[in-house]
């Protein structure tokens, strides 16, 4: 049975050979069938292949073990991963949307822009059915074995799937019109470069949140005060703190135990606690449960 890295490793070469194959045809065909929105989506293509390397690399390092300098391990590179992943999707769509705009204002101003040939338009759909197919399997083993930066490595599979899909009809509708309408070349390559900033923004969001000690969503928080009050003797949860430490999620809460029972048993049933928690959430998932003695209940008395 295959490991965690080794799943994360072979999907991921898979995707970069695949990247790598792109990248000649969409310069190939962009020089050759004169589309700019085809090179750009190369340029896209390009990026792809770095971010490949960035989550080999990275992940490679975040599933070190804990060490007496990183004493909740190494999850944190993901994050890493990630932000750098975001940060090559903005540039890669500031670049595309400068290029597209420069040739919109081109022909805006009385001149006209050659009509791309055929080529670009079937390395454009070649694209489409490549890149969709791999962001589809990126996702699944991402969800399997819960990656955050092959999850995002995922979906910038699909910005150049969906960049593919905008090249696509600027291209076919320049090919099918006319030289009157090249345009719609530069304009499709605008309209993906969009497409590809809002998916880099909601990257860096996430890495960004992850970074800075982001607490998990609510209703994360309130599944976990239900698991814990699956306990009948956990009477009260408090002072709950969550966050993610790169493919893992670490939870340290007080707790409420009857004051009558004994040290061992407190101790029997923070370790069902623990484990149902890791149910819900991974073997990997790091734990701290600080036990407190129920509080009496007040008695008033007349006087």
């Amino acid at each position: 049975m295959q490991t965690r890295d080794q799943r994360i490793y072979k999907v991921t070469l898979t995707g970069s050979i695949v990247n790598m194959a792109l990248l000649v045809l969409k310069f190939v065909a962009g020089i050759l069938g004169n589309s700019a929105a085809m090179i750009a989506d190369a340029v896209h293509s390009l990026s792809d292949f770095l971010t490949d390397i960035v989550v080999l690399s990275f992940v490679k390092l975040s599933s070190k073990p804990a060490d007496e300098d990183h004493d909740y391990g190494h999850g944190k590179y993901e994050t890493i991963a990630t932000s750098i992943i975001g940060m090559a999707l903005v540039v890669v769509a500031v670049m595309l949307g400068w290029n597209g705009i420069d040739k919109i204002i081109y022909v805006a101003k009385g001149n006209q822009l050659e009509s791309p040939e055929i080529i670009a338009l079937v390395a454009a759909a070649v694209s489409i059915l490549l890149k969709e197919w791999v962001f589809r399997i990126t996702k699944k083993v991402a969800l399997e074995v819960n990656s955050q930066a092959l999850e995002a490595n995922a979906w910038h599979h699909r910005s150049d799937a969906l960049s593919s899909i905008g090249t696509a009809i600027g291209i076919g509708g320049a090919v099918l019109l006319g030289t009157n309408w090249a345009v719609l070349d530069p304009i499709a390559a605008v309209v993906v470069s969009v497409m590809i900033f809002i998916t880099a923004f909601r990257l860096l969001r996430q890495a960004s949140g992850e970074l800075l000690e982001e607490s998990l969503p609510l209703e994360t928080e309130d599944n976990i005060k239900q698991i814990v009050y699956q306990d009948t003797l956990v009477s009260d949860i408090h002072n709950l703190h969550t966050r993610r430490i790169g493919s893992i999620i670490a939870i340290e809460m007080h707790l409420r135990l009857p004051g009558d029972i004994s040290l061992e048993e407190s101790h029997h049933h923070a370790t069902i606690i623990e484990h149902a928690l890791r149910e819900e959430y991974g073997k990997g998932t790091h734990i701290m449960l600080h036990i407190e003695p129920k509080k009496p209940i007040a008695v008033e008395y007349d006087k």
